[in-house]
């Protein structure tokens, strides 16, 4: 019997299965892509996880010498699955054993049982945690395990959940539709587990298809987003482009969400409309009746003041829809919300990027190679770089760390008068006997480089000396953005006492003067810190006289070269494939890259990530404007009587119509109101922090893109309460007065 109902039933409501069809379809398609999405990135991460570390999840470092025995005795494990012998990591006397397990779970516990029975220390087991991390296997004793797995897993069900109360709404505004009929059937004696079954049956009987289509439609959707993604990174260094992929467990996965989504999204108000009783169900109306409550909400006294009786009718028929509009209220305030505050930040961001590094080095280099585990003294091609078509300068320099014994009365008059460098540093130096232990970084220039640097500073060019960069930062008179610096080291000083970190003595470096101004490279030193240039001719010599060794870091060169005023991005890409094609023709491994190109491939991964947080936005908009355009076109026969009552008591269609446009416009200007003045508020607070001129941020405002997402919810809403006021409006309302049910 009761298929035979539903049946009849959805024949003559086909109102309600499209919207029942289209709830499903969405719910299904949203959680799909999320679904694909998640799925996909997690695979990403796996491979590149392995392709950069390596595919073990357990790493042991065994010495003595004897290590068959102990092979054999790690494959007697009943959890270990395979063992494999890292001859790159292992020496003459060094075994270095990568370990695999049949179950990922145990490995932290078999681990440690593998130590004990091989006597090992904890430094000699290592575990892949960020590998293990990915399979949600976090050690037990970790206080700060990754959570970023987890963080996926909660937006994923954070969505699911929104999706619930959203098709909530949805499939309440269909069963409201056949309220007066369920009345019908629990009067003649249907129990409420009856009417829930039919209810959720033909929930089930309209979803299917739709389901199972918009799964395909999500997963399609996903195939599409990570095309673009990998459009959008085609041109990034060392990434290896996202393949979509799909396991049977996740497309299982994304249908029973859905499935138990919408179900569940049912049952919610299948269960409330049951419990109603035969007589009020007859009615057909459950909609709380505008006006009746207790204290006026604050919406409906503003609209009062300023509309008077309409503006409190437009306020009371807002307080009746508070429920139904909750998701709707929310979504677009935290659409808003993230939209203006995402774009603020990115043109923030791009403002301080562009001054701190493309601006402020944009005439210090064009091409910049690095070689590492390379020596300068090693290095031979400096002047066959120089000689390449369109290099104007070619500098090539190397890089080590070394410290300064600074005795307090070495400082600076200047310095001094402030109350030394601990006034300004704090904790950032060390204090010794007697005076500081300071950083002390020494950039080493070819010996040509160095005798150029000189000239420029002023300096008579020899190769016996090294210049010292004589400045530190007043952090109390001036900020980051707009330094101020104050001398270092007397006027007066020829020669700084060096040592290691510890504070040992290694021998005095001599100075050939001081200068304020550093040579033209692409480098930022700290606040605090003497930094020392030297010729390469010197510092070979000085460290053999003091028996250092060459390098106490690992070795790389680093070469600049400048090209000429207003070089092209395809000329600085010529330049880079030169220079690559000559380091690598005479054997030198080497990374090249361009400024150019690194601006334009900084600007398309700001925008690809400003267009991926920007969709996740709209994403967020549409669900609150799909609830809009429910509410007000599921509750029209609800509307007509209350606009019938309105007409009885002496309102005109052009007043009855200013009630919606009141309703729409509070309902599209009210997250704008609320975020306008938090995002401000934000910005100032960002402003402030970054010491940026709000000047700078005024004439690059996000502006357009910010007004446009606005009109978009303005216009959505806009045409939601049109089309609901031509549907009520259009009928004959006064056939409505005749139903004894609105007194």
């Amino acid at each position: 019997m009761w298929k035979h109902f539903s049946r009849s039933d959805l024949a003559h409501t086909p109102a309600a299965v499209r919207t029942m069809a289209l709830a499903a379809l969405a719910a299904s398609f949203f959680l799909a892509l999320l679904c694909g999405l998640f799925y996909n990135a997690w695979t990403y991460e796996i491979d590149r996880i392995v392709r950069e570390e390596g595919n073990w999840q357990a790493r042991l470092t065994l010495t003595g010498g004897e290590w068959e025995e102990t092979l054999e005795t790690l494959e007697q494990f009943a959890q270990v699955d395979t063992v494999t012998r890292n001859e790159t990591l292992s020496g003459p006397e060094i075994l270095v054993v990568d370990l695999t397990f049949r179950d990922k779970a145990t490995v932290y516990d078999t681990l440690a049982r593998i130590r004990d029975r091989l006597d090992l220390t904890q430094d000699q087991t290592q575990t892949h945690d960020t590998l293990l991390s990915r399979y949600l296997i976090t050690d037990p004793l970790d206080p700060d395990p990754p959570l970023l797995l987890p963080f996926l897993l909660g937006v994923w069900g954070v969505t699911a959940l929104a999706l619930v109360l959203l098709l909530r709404n949805a499939f309440e505004l269909t069963m409201q539709a056949r309220l007066h009929r369920l009345g019908i059937l629990a009067s003649v004696g249907a129990t409420p587990r009856q009417l829930r079954l039919c209810l959720l049956q033909e929930v089930a009987a309209v979803s299917l298809l739709p389901l199972a289509a918009g799964t395909l439609l999500g997963f399609a959707a996903c195939r599409g987003v990570l095309a673009a993604v990998n459009r959008a990174a085609a041109g990034l260094p060392d990434r290896q482009p996202a393949v979509f992929s799909l396991h049977p467990a996740v497309v299982a996965a994304a249908l029973l969400s859905a499935l138990f989504t919408v179900l569940f999204s049912a049952w919610l108000p299948a269960r409330r409309l049951c419990r109603i009783a035969p007589l009020e169900a007859l009615r057909g109306n459950l909609r709380p009746e505008p006006g009746r409550f207790g204290k006026p909400s604050l919406t409906t006294r503003l609209l009062g003041r300023c509309f008077g009786i309409r503006g409190e009718l437009a306020g009371n028929a807002l307080s009746a829809q508070k429920k139904s509009l909750r998701i709707a209220d929310a979504s677009l305030l935290l659409s808003f919300l993230a939209f203006t505050s995402m774009l603020c930040f990115f043109t923030l961001s791009g403002i301080s990027t562009r001054m701190t590094y493309f601006e402020r080095y944009q005439d210090a280099w064009d091409v910049m190679a690095s070689l590492p585990d390379t020596r300068l003294s090693d290095f031979s091609l400096t002047d066959s770089l120089a000689g390449l078509p369109g290099v104007e300068d070619c500098v090539a320099y190397e890089k080590q760390q070394a410290n300064v014994l600074l005795p307090a009365e070495a400082q600076s008059q200047e310095l001094q008068d402030l109350g030394g460098l601990g006034a300004l540093a704090g904790e950032s130096v060390s204090a010794i006997s007697g005076g500081w232990l300071v950083d002390a970084p020494l950039v080493i220039l070819d010996d040509a480089a160095f005798l150029r640097f000189c000239e420029e500073s002023g300096l008579p060019p020899s190769l016996d000396g090294a210049v010292l960069l004589n400045r530190v930062w007043d952090s109390l008179h001036s900020n980051f953005r707009n330094r101020q610096y104050l001398p270092f080291v007397q006027p007066d000083t020829a020669a700084l006492p060096l040592a290691d970190g510890d504070g040992a003595a290694l021998g005095e470096l001599p100075l050939l003067g001081l200068t304020d101004t550093p040579p033209n490279l692409r480098e930022e030193y700290d606040s605090y810190t003497l930094v020392l240039f030297c010729p390469q001719s010197l510092w070979a010599a000085w460290t053999q006289q003091n028996s250092i060794p060459a390098s106490a870091q690992e070795p790389e060169v680093l070469i600049r070269l400048l090209g000429p005023d207003n070089i092209s991005q395809a000329e600085c890409e010529t330049l880079q494939e030169e220079v690559s094609t000559l380091l690598e023709g005479a054997g030198y491994v080497c990374t090249v890259e361009n400024r150019l190109t690194e601006r334009a491939t900084n600007d398309r991964m700001l925008r690809g990530a400003e267009s991926i947080l920007g969709a996740f936005c709209l994403l967020l908009a549409a669900i609150g404007l799909a609830n809009v355009f429910l509410n007000t076109l599921g509750f029209v026969a609800q509307r007509r009587r209350e606009f019938a009552r309105y007409l009885s008591l002496g309102m005109t269609p052009r007043e009855l119509r200013s009630l919606f446009w009141m309703e729409g416009a509070v309902l599209a200007l009210r997250p704008l109101v609320i975020t306008l003045p938090l995002t401000a508020g934000m910005v100032t607070f960002m402003l402030k922090a970054s010491y940026l001129d709000p000047s700078l941020f005024l004439a690059e405002a996000p502006v357009l893109p910010v007004a446009l997402f606005a009109l978009g919810i303005v216009l959505f809403v806009a045409l939601a309460y049109a089309l609901c006021a031509r549907r009520v409006l259009s009928s004959d309302l006064t056939e409505l007065l005749k139903d004894d049910s609105l007194l």
